[in-house]
């Protein structure tokens, strides 16, 4: 367990007394670094008046319900699967710059039939102050479902929500940042089940190869792979090269690539940021 400085003792007190004011809460919970702490903390806060809930999807990768699975089982945190069909729907598996918000939209309805059927008094997600910098619709929906944001009533941020996964003890807080397997998809490019199958099985692939944080961007028959660049002279070297074509090719991809900028959060976004006048 680490210590946490006091400022981040105020602001842990803020979300513990957030939650307690909420009264019976659903977290939704995909195992990732925010989701499992705000977890953790209605778990620890509101003791059964919590639940965690899982979406389970095309989109949803098998080794994040692993996680999932591994922090609910260890904190004894109360949880449950369901099922959320965004693929059913045109809007998302079309794939536009606004998709987060059609699948967001799926995940806060089912958690809204669950959370009225269990007699649960709100819905909680882990979005924090640094995700208000990137392009999320995702928090349009949850607006428009009243959803609450914990972190950010707290102004807790992701390198502070980690400090206290750490003194938690929780096998989450250095986890890389994680996103739905339909990210890697360019804008435009329909989401489709074989796609998100290729793009999970690929980035099993270079976990295996001993790579940390990456991306495999699916632009069709081109696999775009992005790796952290603390990690990136590692993908460079020539032998490596060759490993990583010989992982990802056999998949379905045609041509596989090597960004030489490296993994970036949000850099499908990019795309947009261009269009924008300067």
């Amino acid at each position: 367990m680490s210590a946490i400085s006091p400022e981040l003792q105020e602001k842990e007190a803020a979300l513990q007394a957030g939650l307690r004011l909420a009264g019976r809460v659903l977290v939704a919970f995909s195992g990732g670094v925010d989701s499992s702490y705000l977890a953790y903390a209605a778990r620890q806060t509101l003791g059964d008046g919590a639940l965690a809930v899982t979406a389970v999807s095309a989109s949803y990768p098998d080794s994040h319900r692993k996680i999932a699975e591994k922090v609910v089982g260890d904190f004894d945190i109360p949880h449950r699967f369901v099922a959320t069909h965004e693929m059913d729907r045109e809007d998302y598996r079309a794939n536009p710059p606004d998709r987060c918000y059609f699948c967001k939209n799926e995940l806060f309805e089912v958690l809204g039939r669950l959370r009225d059927a269990e007699g649960f008094a709100a819905v909680a997600y882990g979005v924090n102050t640094d995700d208000l910098g990137d392009f999320r619709p995702g928090h349009r929906a949850a607006d428009e479902h009243k959803v609450l944001s914990p972190f950010l009533d707290a102004k807790l941020g992701k390198e502070e929500i980690r400090s206290l996964s750490r003194a938690a003890g929780l096998p989450t807080a250095d986890l890389p940042s994680s996103a739905c397997l339909a990210s890697r998809l360019p804008y435009g490019i329909r989401v489709t089940p074989e796609r998100l199958k290729q793009v999970e099985e690929g980035e099993e692939r270079l976990r295996a190869l001993g790579f940390r944080q990456f991306r495999l961007r699916h632009h069709g028959m081109q696999a775009r792979v992005e790796i952290d660049p603390t990690e990136l002279s590692r993908a460079l070297d020539p032998a490596m090269a060759r490993r990583i074509v010989a992982a990802i090719k056999p998949l379905g991809f045609r041509f596989v690539s090597l960004d030489l900028e490296g993994y970036r959060s949000g850099a499908l976004n990019e795309v947009l940021d261009a269009g924008k006048p300067s």
